[in-house]
């Protein structure tokens, strides 16, 4: 079952959802108005303007969240008042999103007007300037990633991202169910967002509406924390590995030795894909949790599939040899 193929990119991100979703981690305080809330972001990174402060903007990046550190501080501190005006005007008349001040300090109030006036909201953050510009460029990147929405369960299983996906009434979540019983922990059900990050990883996470919330027919919609404990949930885990449950004639071509690395392709990334059969009566929970482990034993060096072969070859050979 491919997932589907539209994936959203984010062009850019206003600064009021930027405030919003960071202002407890980033720790961002409002100063003055809210003027430039629906201003965007569209360069996930950060900038401190000092170089443009001092009136050099030849490749000066306004795209991104300007930040204040001490030594912009210093310096506007150091300039006739007629001067700092001026700069911060010039700085101020370029289209940026945002202006955040760092380590707790705060600019003056006639510059906060500026800013304010010309339609750019200025923020405050207790931060020390270099964890603010790491955190905020993380922040920044999981926004402006590329997202894709996928139908299965994502479940954290011996510590890999297990996605478990299938035609519908397959069994998923009563599989989970009996996963969580193991010890398994809960990432999502029936819808699971995905996140490309850098090029390198897929992060899955569910949507705020189903966070912590399973489905099960028969019984309704479940709160799995409440049930087996805030353990039996996580908010987002890397995805690992793809188990797609087959069921009926679709089971008479599925693997049977093992020897080969199936993969599916999700947002340019490959990741391990493994097709377990379903019938009445089978543990699949059991089942998943071992081609979870399984799996990690690859990723060890260790394949039970070459050691068979192995095994196979050397029994020929000593048939051969008498």
């Amino acid at each position: 079952m491919p997932p589907p193929t539209k994936v959203k990119r984010p062009s850019s991100v206003t600064v009021g959802e930027f405030f919003t979703l960071n202002e407890k981690s980033l720790k961002l305080k409002l100063v003055g108005s809210d003027a430039g809330y629906t201003r965007k972001i569209s360069e996930p990174s950060v900038n401190r303007p000092g170089l443009a402060l001092s009136g050099f903007f030849t490749y000066f990046a306004y795209k991104r969240v300007q930040v204040i550190g001490n030594s912009e501080c210093s310096f506007l501190e150091g300039l006739d008042p007629k001067l700092r005006m001026a700069r911060f005007s010039q700085l101020c008349s370029w289209d940026i999103p945002c202006i955040v001040v760092a380590r707790g300090h705060r600019i003056d109030d006639e510059l906060v007007q500026i800013a304010n006036s010309a339609g750019i909201s200025v923020f405050q953050t207790s931060m020390m300037t270099m964890k603010f510009l790491n955190a905020a460029t993380i922040k920044l990147e999981w926004a402006f990633a590329p997202t894709l929405l996928v139908h299965g369960c994502l479940v954290d299983v011996q510590g890999l991202g297990v996605l478990i996906q299938g035609d519908s009434g397959c069994g998923k979540s009563e599989s989970v169910i009996g996963l969580l019983q193991r010890g398994a922990s809960l990432v999502a059900d029936d819808a699971v967002r995905l996140r490309l990050i850098e090029d390198r990883e897929v992060i899955g996470s569910a949507p705020d509406i189903t966070r912590g919330m399973i489905e099960i027919r028969g019984l309704g919609i479940l709160n799995v924390a409440a049930l087996f404990g805030v353990s039996a949930v996580r908010l987002s885990k890397r995805l690992d590995l793809i188990v797609e449950l087959v069921r009926g004639t679709k089971t008479e071509d599925l693997e049977r030795v093992g020897d080969n690395s199936d993969t599916r392709e999700i947002m340019g990334l490959k990741i391990g894909r493994v097709a377990l059969p379903v019938e009445p009566g089978r543990d699949v929970a059991g089942l998943i949790e071992l081609a979870a482990i399984n799996f990690k034993l690859r990723t060890f060096g260790y394949n039970s599939a070459v050691e068979f072969d192995q095994r196979l070859l050397k029994k020929m050979t000593d048939d051969q040899l008498g």
